[in-house]
């Protein structure tokens, strides 16, 4: 048994990493949940290496790594492939954790010859809403990582876990106090723009799909959307956890990960021709019973009908999606359900060219135009799409104090009572915006 731990100063496309478990043995890799170190997976380990050797890495800023945000799932896996092929690791099984589930179907969907086995826990095609986790990185980008630690024992443990293990609770609180927080936004925002729900029934992989019973997070209904969509996946439920299940039920996790790990292995392909293309599916052998209090739920998912490819998308549909980034589903979704006959060509008009077009052009960064929008309004006197595109400035990464600097400078060239009106406006939607949900 030996171990390592290295990290690349220099390339920013490597991840901070750890080896644990004999040399020659395959390689299982381990990744973490947003907020979370690899330590996460401590009590997974020993077991895991009689049989793998098991390679666990850090997200960007967590657990010391240097502070390189990656602002996309893809980008995260990019890194992870990069980091592994400097290693001379081909081939391996994969099991993440949330955001690590994320990184884990990203794997099997564009790089499946990567991939021997997987297993997605507390994981979802889509998490939340795209709102979600852009707020949440406005609060931290406000108030920093203090609320959003404070508060992670609620989400990621039950409330008995908790209170029976204090000391747990407290280093799950250090362990997201202590994460950079440049890297957390990032995250947050690699999470916001993921959705892989269409691209499900091309997952190959011999999958094992997670979840704690009481996950409030990514719980049971997110799982079988997973299990429903990836064709032969199959369904644990560990009874008596919440998000972060393989903490607080690290003997059931392990067992369930040993049996899936060592009875589904998908065969290399065949190394004369070189070809990448997936094998037929595997179907997996339910394995036996585990001890009565280990018990999970296991089910197997119905085949899926594969999902038609989608044309390229035109500047409508550039435009909803650059709309939706930048002012929120909730809002987008509330203007188009008003949109009527006599509205709706309008409407259409606004998402195709000033969404579709100008907002996407590459001339000028989202802050930027920001900038511009807001002084724009303020010398109009549009207090009502000022609010929103407050909040849109927000969520394209301005922080309050720029905001007002973008007024006070407004105030000189727009006039005093117009910017009067305006600071009334954004200091009421800064104050919603950056103060934290309880």
């Amino acid at each position: 048994m030996w171990e390592r731990e290295r990290v690349s100063e220099k390339n920013v496309e490597t991840l901070q990493y750890r080896f644990d478990g004999p040399e020659q043995a395959p390689v299982l890799v381990l990744g973490c949940s947003l907020g979370a170190t690899w330590h996460m997976w401590d009590r997974q380990v020993p077991e895991l290496t009689k049989q793998w050797r098991v390679f666990r890495f850090d997200l960007p800023g967590h657990g010391g790594a240097p502070a390189h945000p990656a602002g996309s799932v893809a980008e995260l896996t990019a890194r992870l492939l990069v980091t592994l092929e400097g290693l001379g690791v081909q081939r391996f099984g994969y099991a993440g954790c949330a955001l690590g589930g994320a990184v884990g179907i990203e794997l099997a969907l564009r790089h499946p010859e990567r991939v021997a086995s997987l297993a997605l826990i507390a994981a979802s095609p889509r998490f939340g809403t795209a709102d979600e986790f852009r707020r949440r990185g406005v609060v931290v980008r406000t108030n920093g990582l203090d609320p959003i630690a404070r508060s992670s024992p609620e989400r990621w443990f039950t409330g008995g876990f908790a209170a029976a293990q204090p000391a747990i609770t407290e280093w799950a609180v250090q362990m997201v106090r202590t994460t950079d927080p440049g890297c957390y936004i990032a995250a947050c925002e690699a999470l916001a723009s993921f959705d892989v729900r269409a691209g499900l029934g091309s997952v190959g992989v011999p999958t094992l799909v997670l979840v704690g019973s009481e996950d409030q997070v990514t719980g049971p209904a997110e799982a079988r959307t997973l299990v429903a969509g990836i064709p032969d996946a199959r369904l644990a439920v560990v009874p008596g956890a919440s998000h972060l299940v393989p903490v607080e039920q690290p003997a059931a996790v392990t067992d369930l990960l040993v049996r899936h790990f060592s009875t589904a292995w998908q065969p290399a392909f065949e190394p004369v021709t070189g070809q990448t293309a997936l094998p037929a599916a595997v179907v997996n052998p339910v394995p036996a019973a585990a001890p009565p209090q280990l018990a999970p739920v296991a089910e197997i998912a119905p085949p899926v009908v594969p999902q038609q490819p989608q044309g390229r998308p035109d500047a409508y549909d550039t435009g909803i999606k650059v709309r939706r980034e930048v002012l929120g589903d909730a809002h987008v979704d509330r203007i188009l359900a008003e949109a009527d006959a006599f509205s709706g060509d309008f409407q259409e008009l606004v998402t195709r060219y000033a969404w579709g077009e100008v907002w996407d052009r590459p001339g000028l960064d989202r802050r930027t135009r920001s900038c511009v929008t807001l002084t724009a309004l303020v010398a109009g006197g549009h207090l009502e799409e000022l609010a929103f595109h407050t909040r849109a400035a927000l969520r394209n990464g301005l922080t309050p104090d720029e905001i007002k600097e973008v007024l006070l400078q407004a105030a000189v060239y727009c006039g005093i009572p117009a910017a009067n009106s305006a600071f009334r406006v954004a200091r009421q939607v800064v104050h919603e915006e950056t103060t934290p949900q309880e």
